[in-house]
């Protein structure tokens, strides 16, 4: 059993190795502990790193731990999905006005007046409304008009900031049904899922 530990232990970090002997110690059976340290002496891997690469590896689980309570909750989604909707709904509206507007002159200068075409513009103004908002706000702000009121932002899973196209993904995964819902039954909603980010209290910095 030993040998199997020790041809196990020989393909790990160094990194990996002192993780094993140090903080995830109890969570190993004891020969595989004597095997990884058995393996570090044999790489000659002095205290001083094994001390320092401790330290980090503990200051990370800190920081993981910080992030992970820092996950809003289920209820401030749920203010979220409101307030964004009404900011949403006065966006389109706004815009369907402005295009009502230049409807009406086209359609008298280039005849544009049948009901397909109408209800093209209509759908795409809701389209380029929804994507306007959602995707220049959480790139720029990293946060909707809903995420201002709660202090909560936008951060990809390691807890950096989102760059375009991953707020792009983010937005167009809000298309799938019923995804408004998804985070009453889990943790983080679809769009969350697929495009590896999660909403979090703004007062702390976890990049």
């Amino acid at each position: 059993m030993t040998q199997d530990f020790s041809k196990s232990m020989s393909n790990r970090t160094d990194e990996e190795l002192i993780k094993i002997v140090t903080v995830d110690k109890n969570d190993y059976q004891t020969e595989a502990v004597e095997a990884a340290d058995k393996e570090l002496k044999s790489r000659n891997i002095d205290s001083t790193k094994i001390e320092s690469v401790k330290q980090d590896i503990e200051e990370k689980q800190i920081k993981d731990k910080e992030f992970e309570s820092s996950i809003v909750s289920s209820w401030t989604r749920l203010i979220h999905t409101v307030v964004d909707s009404i900011c949403l709904f006065v966006l389109i509206f706004f815009l369907s006005f402005i295009l009502g507007l230049f409807s009406f002159i086209l359609g008298e200068f280039l005849n544009i007046n049948d009901q397909f075409t109408i209800g093209l513009l209509e759908f795409l103004t809701i389209l380029f409304a929804f994507i306007l908002y959602f995707v220049f706000m959480e790139y720029k702000f990293q946060k909707t008009i809903g995420k201002f009121i709660t202090k909560t932002k936008v951060v990809m899973n390691d807890g950096r900031k989102p760059e375009l196209n991953e707020i792009f993904i983010r937005t167009v995964c809000r298309l799938i049904p019923l995804d408004n819902f998804s985070y009453l039954f889990m943790k983080n909603g679809f769009h969350d899922r697929f495009s590896n980010t999660t909403v979090i209290k703004e007062q702390k910095n976890y990049c």
